[in-house]
């Protein structure tokens, strides 16, 4: 494995075996490297240079692969976008980002992308220029349109751009403040570094191993996974967007040895098998637990011979920064934290009551130090300055403690982010969206258990004309994601608050539990 830290060097390795598998079709390292000269040539074509912003709306696809790849070669950026997103996320990112080009999916299963995008106004993202579409020549849309054809045409060569591995090349979005989500900035050192890191943690061996990438990779958590087996040389099956069945049958078939997700994906994945050891060739399943009953999923996996192992991670310092270890007790394995994948990183925990450095074992405010770190909140310095101390660790966020081992816990998450539908979701970015409807005077949100899965309640302050709960409820659904439309609106006419020093301060406990005490007499 190289250490010039490119992504180019990721891929320098020959191998007649496939690279990666999408459906059946194996495309190999030196297919994947033409591919990506081609998609350079491309963007080159359509006016892409350095520094210029291109976002991707895509679902897993070698396409999504060769455009991050060819876009450093570039000395482009890309700008990941969820494809669960809606238009008012989608108008965030494009107008945050300032993409000049949006690679997007025609259509995929029952995502309208046409639909979505026609809630854009182009006004609100006056950078954008054109859309680039992967599987149609044209949508209804007041951008001018273009066919994603890098690899059925061939483009004028284009030379590598002067290739500076700390500049920015991909941007992910992770909660932020209360007026969206913020943009992460990663260089291809820090991605490159990172997959180096793991590939060697997991010792993962070309001719061994092989993953299931079933995680999106507009997201940390998949994209670090898929860039830790590109650096080992070792093949990827890859669904373009995760589903039980195909999971189920490519692990079984496929003997794959590795793969990476979430709680509810593998319990999903085990609920379609009686086989008492399904996937016997399986060797490290490494989960984040984001619903209730991640524990009894851990201990009926560890019966049928299938070992969760717990893993830290953020879009600031990358998916799988650590992870647990095999020699460690069943209840350390599936805890989240363990230990971090590179020998450079280091993990702290701050004292939240004294503010002093914690002693192990002693609960606190994760802080790090990693070559994963990003370079900071693309076009937010101010949000850069509060998120890194003075001598350049993170802080996370997140409460945890040492063990006093080398290795960490991850305990909860800090603050009011909520984990719904696997995502961090800070609750202002749906609170704004239900008062900016007609007849909402205010409005507070928090996520509650709802029959074992986390979901979002709304509490609103109506207007002098209140409007429809049912209305709001359809409108959200037009504008947010899935995951982050409430389950249930609630009228009320004040919300409960304390005084603090620092002034009066909502009771979101309190709206929790009534929250929980409604629902409960539904």
């Amino acid at each position: 494995m190289s250490a010039d830290f490119s992504l180019q060097s990721l891929i320098l390795t020959e191998a007649a075996d496939p690279a990666f598998v999408f459906d059946g079709t194996s495309v190999s390292r030196t297919e994947f490297s033409v591919k990506v000269e081609q998609t350079a040539a491309w963007l080159a074509a359509q006016g892409i240079n350095k520094g210029d912003v291109v976002a991707v709306w895509l679902v897993n696809r070698i396409e999504w692969i060769a455009l991050l790849f060819a876009a450093a070669r570039r000395g482009a950026i890309v700008a990941a976008v969820n494809t669960r997103y809606r238009s008012a996320e989608v108008a965030h990112l494009l107008r945050l980002s300032g993409a000049k080009l949006m690679v997007v999916e025609a259509a995929f299963r029952s995502i309208d992308f046409a639909a979505i995008l026609a809630d854009v106004a182009k006004d609100e993202v006056p950078a954008l220029q054109k859309l680039a579409l992967v599987g149609a020549d044209a949508i209804p849309a007041p951008w001018p349109c273009v066919r994603f054809d890098a690899f059925d045409r061939s483009y004028s060569p284009v030379p590598p751009a002067q290739n500076d591995v700390d500049l920015p090349v991909l941007l992910y979005t992770t909660s932020g403040t209360t007026k969206g989500p913020k943009l992460v900035a990663h260089s291809q050192r820090t991605l490159a570094s990172h997959a180096i890191a793991v590939a060697r943690a997991l010792e993962l061996d070309p001719q061994r191993h092989s993953l299931l990438a079933m995680l999106p990779f507009c997201g940390t958590f998949g994209m670090t996974s898929l860039l830790g087996f590109i650096a080992a040389g070792a093949t990827i099956h890859a669904l373009d967007a995760f589903e039980a069945g195909p999971a189920l049958k490519i692990l079984g078939e496929q003997r794959i040895t590795h793969s990476f997700g979430s709680d509810e994906m593998f319990r999903r994945i085990l609920a379609l098998t009686d086989a008492p050891r399904p996937f016997p060739h399986l060797e490290v399943c490494g989960f984040a637990a984001f619903q209730p009953g991640w524990r009894e999923l851990a201990a009926e996996a560890e019966a049928r011979g299938i070992k969760l192992f717990g893993l830290y991670g953020s879009s600031e310092v990358q998916a799988l920064f650590s992870i647990t270890r095999i020699s460690d007790a069943f209840a350390d394995r599936i805890e989240g934290g363990g230990w971090p994948m590179s020998s450079e990183a280091q993990v702290r925990v701050r004292d939240a009551d004294t503010g002093e450095l914690a002693a192990p074992s002693v609960s606190g405010e994760i802080e790090i130090s990693a070559p994963s770190r990003f370079l900071g909140y693309f076009n937010n310095p101010d949000a850069t300055r509060d998120a890194i101390t003075a001598d350049g660790f993170f802080r996370t966020g997140d409460i945890g403690r040492l063990r006093g081992d080398g290795s960490f816990v991850y305990e909860t998450r800090a603050g009011d982010a909520m984990r719904l539908g696997g995502f961090l979701v800070a609750p202002g970015e749906i609170e704004d969206e239900l008062k900016a409807c007609p007849g909402v005077a205010d409005a507070q949100v928090v996520a509650v258990d709802l029959k074992g899965n986390a979901r979002c309640v709304a509490f609103v302050i109506p207007a002098k004309e209140p409007p429809p709960l049912e209305a709001l409820i359809a409108r959200l659904r037009e504008r947010l994601a899935g995951y982050k439309v409430p389950a249930r609106i609630y009228a009320v006419d004040a919300f409960p608050v304390t005084d603090s020093a620092n002034g009066v301060k909502i009771q979101r406990a309190k709206l929790r539990g009534m929250a929980m005490k409604r629902i409960a007499t539904e």
